[in-house]
């Protein structure tokens, strides 16, 4: 644990490393906020105390270099009397926060020790998100998942709402998540919805919450999908699949950013992005009266069309691969190569399952084949 104190009086300086020292912790002192800013960029701390009334650079203008840079810390400002109003809007601005004058031993290791704690569970969120979505990768380099991949680039950072359309299997899910994951939301919440999992008398529940009471089974109130995705994304899967009765109101939240939920006339004010997918032809739905033309504008803003894998075999050989590795780590199965006849049967093949079909397929042979797998094992257990 490395902590960093950024203060002008000498004696708060030398004070607060003693005491920190003696606690086992490593202790850096910088005399000004230009000093420490500087400190910071060139080595990470874990907790960084800083004065907020100093020269050349004060408290505000430290942590606002700080944010600007994205440097991982926890910053408990040091605030005198009259510089509690200051100390408030820090914590309002991303501080973890502060300590008032004259400085309490107690107090300086208790907010050391909720520091440590509090980066420990953000270490620990990195690293379940990193699991979670360690799998979620783009696999191939074909024309078309390059296009798709620079598609990602391009639309991520922004807070476009996105329709994702392809066949069942092509990856449509993993385009979404890679999107969050790019954006600038990817620290807040990611939930997905399956429209087509969800009876139509219960979408509208599950997505906009509902009062206690409003209707037989209400026994409790419950929040939503779009409030719980609120500041981050909401992933709406099969929304060709959704009702019109929901339509309506998933319209409404687009255009006005606020929800009632079922039972209530309170609005509730939301800021989600919405990513929708279908492996249905919309305009088709539209004319057919299935599904509303003025959602479909609002949701279609970007456009991204994902291949089917018959549309982009030359990726076979590296989805095979990544697919055999993550089997083996996920099972007690090991690894064998692919003999180049056996892959060369894979590439020929029609996909209708697309990539969980290949998934499946891997599996299988990881199974039933012996110490590589060959043509024969192909023809026996694929075709």
């Amino acid at each position: 644990m490395k902590i960093l104190v950024i203060d002008d009086e000498k004696y708060i300086r030398n004070s607060m490393q003693e005491i920190l020292m003696d606690e086992g912790y490593a202790v850096d002192v910088a005399v000004d906020g230009s000093e420490g800013v500087e400190m910071l960029l060139k080595e990470h701390y874990d907790v960084v105390f800083c004065d907020i009334k100093m020269p050349v650079m004060d408290g505000m203008e430290v942590l606002a270099k700080i944010n600007e840079a994205q440097i991982e810390t926890a910053v408990v400002m040091i605030s005198g009397h009259g510089d509690i109003d200051t100390a408030v809007e820090c914590i309002k601005s991303g501080a973890f926060d502060f300590i008032q004058k004259p400085l309490d031993l107690n107090r300086i290791l208790i907010t050391v020790k909720n520091a440590t704690e509090k980066a420990v569970l953000v270490k620990e969120t990195k690293t379940l998100k990193k699991k979670v979505y360690g799998g979620v990768q783009m696999i191939g380099e074909s024309e078309p998942i390059l296009q798709i991949k620079e598609m990602i680039a391009k639309v991520a950072p922004t807070d476009a709402r996105v329709l994702i359309m392809g066949a069942n299997g092509t990856g449509k899910e993993l385009v979404a998540r890679s999107l969050h994951q790019n954006s600038s939301r990817s620290d807040k919440a990611y939930v997905e919805v399956n429209c087509a999992a969800i009876p139509s008398e219960l979408i509208e529940s599950e997505l906009f919450g509902h009062e206690k009471g409003a209707f037989t089974s209400a026994i409790k109130q419950h929040k939503g999908k779009f409030e719980q995705a609120d500041g981050g994304t909401l992933f709406l899967d099969e929304i060709g699949d959704m009702s019109l009765a929901a339509q309506a109101k998933v319209l409404r939240v687009l255009q006005e950013k606020k929800l009632s939920r079922v039972g209530s006339d309170k609005d509730i004010m939301v800021d989600v992005r919405v990513i929708a997918a279908t492996n249905k032809n919309l305009k088709e739905e539209i004319e057919k009266g299935n599904f509303r033309e003025d959602l479909y504008h609002r949701l279609s803003v970007i456009v991204i069309k994902v291949p089917t894998l018959d549309e982009r075999k030359s990726d076979i050989p590296a989805l095979a691969d990544y697919f055999m590795k993550q089997i083996c780590q996920e099972t007690a199965l090991k690894a064998r190569p692919i003999t180049p006849e056996a892959m060369e049967l894979l590439q020929a093949k029609s996909w209708t399952g697309n990539i969980r079909e290949l998934r499946n397929v891997i599996e299988r042979l990881l199974i039933l084949s012996g110490s590589e797998i060959t043509a024969g094992d192909i023809r026996n257990y694929v075709y």
